[in-house]
């Protein structure tokens, strides 16, 4: 915080080196300026009495901003009350524009307000000027507990930063409360309740300043929208869909260690005062059709009421929001057309408000998507401060060459900036009929195949090509079939010569071994004849072409499993008629058992294969 403070004076010394030289024929008599930090958005009202002591007409009056404060300029506004007595001033805006004047300081940011009559010698004139900073509060310690409460620091000049002459100055600084950690104090400063106030000063030369840190205490949540995507879509059949997907940042100080539920339950006053409970977004008054959506699952309550004024739509997350947390979510919700949609010389507007529907956010980055109908020309907007303009093209359902979208985009958006802007078109009426008669045309096409489907004869005659080559097909895949039972009836008889070598090393009877071989061979003989007719029709059918080989492959993988087995078989019964070793006689089975394993592998594989033809 030491630092901040050094380096805001460093660059207001050479201000006021750099500007000791700046002549000018206007002087500021009188000037109250107020800064609200009662929120994240930092608030600086002013009310200038302007003097000319010169001899020429003066069109102009210039403000300055230190540029540490003028990159977080948000919104800058200056009017001027017409009129005398109570009830009958109104206010009118002056335009402000950003220039660069020669031979003033480089450290500064100007801006000029142009005066709407010329200010002639001797005259004066009041003006009020308002200007909304964001990201101005520093959180300081830079992080807190879940039970510590936040801090912040605020930096400025007590005196208020102008090229001209200043001969009456004040300055109060609103505080949320009347806690505050330490102020910057002068002979003139006192603290009266949540106001810290300074001054009066007077006859004060161009550019001067004196320094003031202001250390407190600020429990309101920072709610930040790093971006915010709106999308108002258009339809002339009597609605208006609004969509805003939102990327949101808690940023005050992060949290400092773990979340505890049962300590922010137990004291909800104090634990966690600056964490973000819920959001509330006010909608029009005639708003239908809300809903919400969380890619998370972060928000999990919602509340909809709404008055003669307003609909007002709650969204509880599920946790509280401590700094640094982040969320995402989208809410939509429809609008009646009549209410925003208007016609003037030829033409069609959209008249509705740029900024989003929660209170005291700051947005840095803020997209509009204005959708208009398929076939809208001669589009414009017309928007009262600065903002980046561009189209595009939608495609919904039923378009044919796409619905222009007008795209908005604008940095740094305060809540106000939610004032109402103007989207203009030109459309024609008959446009309004193209999806009525797509949608008739495709209906009508559908009967009319629908009629023609039950009127033709689609069955496949007994003598095409395409008849007798499908039956031929289902009379390979019965065969293929057939062989496939035939081989797994001889695999059910290799299970037989194998569970007969178990019994053999179990009881010894090599007798009833070598039946069970006879027998086996027996079996082999008789499927082999069951299988010869079957591949030789495979063989010489052209539709099996793709699926013999498979087949064969499928035979030969069989026979050697035949080999291989009854090459054990063998081996085994030598064994136990020699009374050889049983180590001696499983070494000796010991490489074909491993082949056997692979060689039923293969053919399991090969099986599956056959059986999905």
């Amino acid at each position: 915080m030491a630092s901040m403070s050094l380096r805001f004076a460093f660059v207001l010394f050479w201000i006021s080196i750099l500007a000791s030289t700046v002549l000018s024929d206007l002087v500021i008599s009188k000037i109250d300026r107020r800064i609200d930090l009662t929120s994240q958005i930092v608030r600086v009202v002013s009310s200038l009495k302007v003097e000319n002591r010169g001899h020429d007409t003066a069109s102009e009056v210039l403000l300055a901003f230190p540029d540490i404060q003028a990159k977080n300029l948000a919104y800058l506004q200056s009017s001027h009350h017409e009129g005398k007595g109570k009830g009958k001033q109104s206010a009118v805006s002056l335009p402000v524009t950003l220039v660069q004047p020669e031979g003033m300081p480089s450290d500064l940011t100007f801006y000029s307000i142009s005066l709407p009559k010329g200010l002639e010698k001797g005259k004066s004139f009041t003006l009020d000027v308002l200007a909304v900073f964001t990201h101005s509060l520093k959180p300081f310690p830079e992080e807190i507990t879940q039970a510590d409460v936040q801090l912040v620091v605020y930096q400025d000049s007590a005196y208020y930063i102008s090229p001209y002459e200043v001969r009456f100055q004040t300055l109060a600084v609103r505080l949320p409360s009347g806690r505050v950690e330490s102020y910057t104090k002068y002979p003139s400063t006192k603290l009266v309740e949540s106001d810290i106030k300074y001054g009066p000063f007077e006859n004060l030369p161009p550019f001067s300043y004196i320094p003031i840190t202001v250390h407190f205490e600020s429990s309101y949540p920072f709610a930040v929208v790093q971006e915010l995507e709106r999308e108002i879509e258009i339809s002339h059949w009597g609605n208006i869909q609004v969509t805003e997907h939102y990327s949101l940042v808690h940023g005050g100080a992060p949290l400092k260690g773990g979340f505890s539920r049962i300590e922010f339950q137990s004291r909800p006053p104090i634990r966690g005062e600056s964490s973000i409970r819920h959001f509330i977004a006010m909608l029009p008054p005639r708003a239908h059709s809300v809903y919400y959506r969380d890619e998370i699952g972060n928000i999990s309550t919602s509340h909809l009421w709404s008055d003669s004024k307003m609909t007002y739509l709650q969204i509880e997350p599920r946790y509280p929001m401590f700094g640094g947390w982040r969320t995402s979510f989208t809410i939509g919700y429809g609008l009646p057309l009549r209410d925003f949609l208007y016609e003037a010389d030829g033409k069609r507007f959209l008249n509705i408000t740029f900024g989003c529907p929660f209170n005291e956010i700051v947005i840095d980055h803020l997209i509009v998507k204005v959708v208009l109908p398929e076939g809208s020309k001669e589009i414009s907007a017309a928007v009262p401060f600065v903002t980046k303009q561009s189209q595009e093209v939608k495609y919904s359902h039923l378009d044919i060459v796409g619905r222009p979208v007008i795209v908005l985009e604008k940095t740094i958006v305060v809540p106000e900036h939610n004032i109402h802007f103007q989207v203009y078109y030109k459309f024609n009426n008959l446009a309004l009929l193209m999806e009525p008669f797509l949608l008739i045309s495709g209906f009508l096409f559908l009967f009319i195949a629908c009629i023609v489907y039950m009127h033709t004869d689609a069955s496949i005659s007994k003598f095409s090509a395409s008849y007798l080559a499908k039956q031929q097909l289902d009379e390979v895949r019965a065969t293929v079939q057939q062989v496939l039972s035939i081989i797994n009836r001889v695999l059910a008889v290799h299970n037989k010569l194998e569970t007969s070598l178990r019994d053999l090393s179990r009881t010894g009877d090599v007798q009833s071994c070598k039946a069970a071989r006879k027998a086996a061979d027996g079996s082999f003989k008789d499927l082999a004849k069951e299988l010869k007719p079957l591949l030789g029709y495979l063989q010489s059918s052209p539709q099996a072409s793709q699926i013999w080989p498979k087949v064969e492959e499928l035979l030969s993988k069989e026979k050697e499993l035949q080999e291989k087995l009854m090459a054990k078989h063998s081996a085994i019964v030598d064994g136990f008629e020699k009374k050889s070793a049983r180590r001696e006689v499983e070494n000796r089975v010991a490489s074909i058992d491993q082949k056997l394993a692979i060689l039923r592998q293969e053919a399991d594989e090969l099986l599956d294969t056959l059986d999905d033809f």
